[in-house]
């Protein structure tokens, strides 16, 4: 196997290079003016640990994933073309009005409380672009009132001369029936050519999203379109970049929805949020193989701190109707909570409060931290972690970065200690303890509001600053066992690098498995059946066009199944992919029950309330080699002691009064086994280990490591 994975973030980009049997991480500054630069330097990195040239990687590779940040920062910048937008008439208000939510949605929760004083966001799309057409389709699919051409042509005219640059089709209904939105399409490309407009693109709505819900159909649209010339021009600079170095293949960009694609079957909305997604999806690999149980994955990078949840037993966390920046969609993704809360995170004195406070705002790499000696003049996670002591200036980033104390000391008495009358150590230790409570309570929260309880869980603590906060997020949630992954810092390259090639596709029903007014259960097979062959073959039908073998395709079939009208669903993977018969039925049904149970806690099903169906999905995908991780952990018989430490020296720890003697090892001179007890800080060429008073690290494979209570029960 020979693999390229990088994952671009705000701060770093993380490269995972696999080659014969030989598994190398490697990190380089985020280059946001031009992308690849930093993708070459952080390649450039890795191969040069084996050493390989890059004619050997590009010439002899097998695969080349991508994910990217490019459509995040292109929202947060509003960097987009003149979007144009043709709607069912007397649609037109769906927009800006965007279900009376817009004002909230997208918002931390303690500004939602405040919904009179929020800000809205500025429109993608002013109300001057909206057009509106006089046509109907039933919610049957029955064509109510035919579409005009005429009325057609006009419309898209009067937004050619308002200076659209691209189109977005989303008609009433269209999910069931596109065929008015295909007829818009004709229309377009007919009156305003190519050799016209140039390469004005045409988002049709029932082909980005197959499920009803007109506002967050049309919005997933309107990003979509938004995002397209960015993403396009990005993605294509950096495949050119490939070719330009030699290789070949083509370039596969990661999905939000836990796959990956070519790059000519990618839309620019599924690429939001897609190096975290693939930090979830090494997660649930890294747990089925390694007998984990339930995890939350907690990934804390330069910028922001992402949760996901993987919970032994098939249960799939989707967000539905996830929000996108400030924007409801209706895209499928893998659930995904980010908090700004990162080692570059700012820290600030709150006047109101009369407290510390710690992000959203980052320094980003460029200027940094203060500590960087880039130019950054903010205080931020990192500072404090180094004046901690738990950062060695000359040996952060494997060298690369040589960290000044005299800077980040300053930063942390201007922001935060002399406003609050405290020490630069005392100041420090404020801004862990917030950032590490931010975190545990985002955690806290997110476990709890579904039906789980933390101590339940092991942490997974990746990115470049996760095992750095982990003891301090498990403190703060009672957890007793953090797992460090392999390849911690950069995890979701190592996610992206094991993700399978996968298409899903998926539309709405109103299905009811059990009726409960009747007592009856769902019959019609046939129809259902029909449309899953439907959606199979949309999923093969993609596969089929990137190259792969017929024989290779598979199908997972999923339901979004709830009780009645509640509004608690649950995406149930059905152990069939045809049903056939009541026995079938039944099956699936009890495995929603299980699922459900185990989710909110067993007895709260209520089956007399009737079982219904919402969407049906289906996922087509290719699977491809993965790592093998199953023996990460030590074995008992090769638990032993540490290898003296390099270091000791004196660090200021949370709830603990005064210096603390601290160990300082290398993870390159420790054997696999190794129980090193905390007070401990132990350097990887990537990524530093902190292990706190009360705590003990056993040293695993792959430089991953587990984390425990001293007075637990170890586990292995």
């Amino acid at each position: 196997m020979r693999r390229v994975s990088v994952d671009i973030g705000g701060t770093f980009t993380d490269c995972s290079l696999v080659w014969d049997g030989q598994y190398v991480e490697a990190k380089a500054l985020t280059t946001h003016h031009n992308l690849s630069l930093g993708f070459n330097q952080s390649l450039s990195n890795a191969y040069e640990q084996i050493g390989l040239s890059l004619q050997d990687v590009m010439e002899s590779v097998d695969s080349v994933r991508y994910a990217t940040t490019l459509g995040t920062n292109a929202l947060i910048e509003r960097k987009g073309p003149r979007v144009g937008v043709i709607i069912t008439a007397g649609y037109e208000s769906i927009i800006p009005l965007s279900r009376g939510r817009g004002y909230g949605e997208g918002l931390p929760e303690r500004l939602q409380r405040d919904l009179p004083m929020a800000e809205r966001p500025e429109p993608l799309v002013p109300i001057r672009m909206i057009a509106g057409l006089r046509e109907r389709i039933g919610e049957k699919g029955t064509v109510l009132l035919p579409i005009d051409p005429e009325d057609v042509r006009a419309q898209v005219r009067r937004l050619v001369d308002n200076g659209v640059q691209a189109f977005v089709v989303s008609l009433l209904n269209a999910v069931v029936n596109p065929e008015h939105e295909r007829i818009v399409e004709e229309i377009i490309r007919e009156e305003f050519p190519e050799h016209m407009l140039g390469s004005a693109p045409i988002v049709l709505s029932h082909l980005v999203g197959g499920r009803k819900g007109e506002y967050a159909r049309t919005s997933s649209c309107i990003l979509d379109a938004f995002l397209h010339q960015v993403m396009y021009h990005g993605l294509s600079t950096l495949e050119r970049n490939l070719r330009d170095n030699g290789y070949t293949k083509p370039m596969l960009v990661i999905h939000n929805s836990g796959g990956m694609a070519q790059l000519n079957s990618t839309d620019a909305l599924q690429t939001i949020h897609s190096g975290p997604v693939a930090g979830i999806y090494a997660s649930e690999h890294l747990a089925e193989q390694a007998d984990l149980g339930n995890i939350v994955c907690t990934d804390m990078g330069g910028t922001s701190f992402d949760i996901g949840l993987v919970v032994k037993g098939g249960v799939k966390f989707y967000d539905f109707n996830p929000t996108i920046d400030r924007w409801l969609v209706n895209i499928p993704m893998v659930h995904l909570v980010t908090l700004g809360a990162g080692g570059g995170s700012i820290a600030r004195f709150d006047r109101l409060r009369q407290a510390v406070a710690v992000g959203p705002e980052s320094a980003g790499s460029d200027p940094g931290p203060a500590c960087y000696d880039f130019g950054g003049r903010h205080a931020t996670v990192t500072d404090s972690d180094l004046v901690l002591g738990y950062l060695l200036a000359d040996q952060y980033a494997n060298g690369r970065i040589t960290l000044s104390d005299k800077r980040a000391r300053r930063a942390i008495d201007k922001a935060v200690g002399e406003p609050m009358g405290m020490d630069t150590v005392q100041a420090a230790l404020a801004i862990r303890e917030k950032v590490d409570n931010d975190m545990a309570n985002g955690i806290a929260q997110e476990l709890r509001s579904r039906g789980y309880e933390p101590s339940a869980f092991t942490i997974l603590a990746y990115g470049g600053n996760g095992p750095m906060h982990g003891c301090g997020i498990a403190r703060v949630l009672g957890v007793q066992r953090i797992l460090i992954p392999p390849f911690s810092s950069i995890f979701s390259a190592v996610g992206a690098g094991n993700m399978d090639q996968m298409h899903i596709h998926e539309k709405s029903v109103y299905l009811s498995l059990y009726d409960s007014n009747t007592r009856e259960l769902f019959s019609d097979f046939e129809s259902l059946n029909a449309l899953v062959a439907e959606l199979e073959a949309r999923g093969r039908e993609d596969l089929l066009r990137q190259g792969v073998a017929p024989e290779c395709i598979h199908h997972r079939l999923e339901l979004d199944m709830r009780y009645g009208n509640q509004l608690a669903q649950t995406a149930v993977i059905s152990g069939k992919t045809r049903l056939e018969s009541d026995s079938d039925l039944i099956e699936l049904m009890e495995t929603f029950s299980h699922d459900y149970g185990h989710r909110y806690g067993e007895g709260s099903q209520a089956p007399e309330a009737g079982i219904r169906v919402n969407t049906v999905r289906v996922a087509s995908y290719s699977q491809m080699p993965t790592l093998d991780l199953h023996q990460v952990l030590a074995k008992d018989s090769e638990i032993g002691t540490p290898n003296e430490p390099f270091l000791r020296r004196d660090c200021h720890f949370v709830d603990v009064d005064g210096p603390v003697e601290t160990a300082f090892y290398q993870l390159e001179d420790q054997s696999i086994g190794a129980r090193i007890a905390g007070p401990a800080v132990v350097l990887s060429p990537a990524t530093t280990f902190l292990v706190e008073p009360g705590w003990h690290l056993t040293i695993g494979r792959y430089g991953s490591g587990l984390l425990e209570r001293s007075d637990a029960t170890p586990s292995h």
